[in-house]
């Protein structure tokens, strides 16, 4: 006997949770940092792969600046990029937005 596959939208519902969850710890922490803190640990990871650590370098793309790594080939992209470059259309993208928007 075979143990059905969960929904496609509990799938969903799970992932939310789980991205709104890290995202409130997150904040919790950023509070806990002091000014002082938080721009010490903005100097040493500034324009740093979050990947491999290595540097990133800008590249343009349409109307947006993707911040590339040369050495592990990780895209990066800053808050709102990926909606400026999908073009708000429907979809599967549309799906994996959804996960991450507050």
């Amino acid at each position: 006997m075979t143990i059905p596959k969960p929904s496609q939208s509990e799938e969903e519902y799970f992932a939310r949770l789980e991205a709104e969850k890290k995202k409130k710890l997150a904040e919790e922490r950023g509070k806990r940092l002091s000014e002082s803190e938080l721009e010490q640990l903005k100097s040493l990871h500034w324009m740093h792969c979050p990947k491999c650590g290595m540097e990133l370098h800008p590249i343009p793309y349409q109307d947006v600046t993707l911040d590339k790594c040369f050495h592990c080939q990780g895209v990066f992209l800053d808050d709102g990029e990926l909606e400026k470059i999908a073009g708000r259309e429907g979809g599967f993208l549309k799906g994996v937005l959804s996960l991450f928007r507050s």
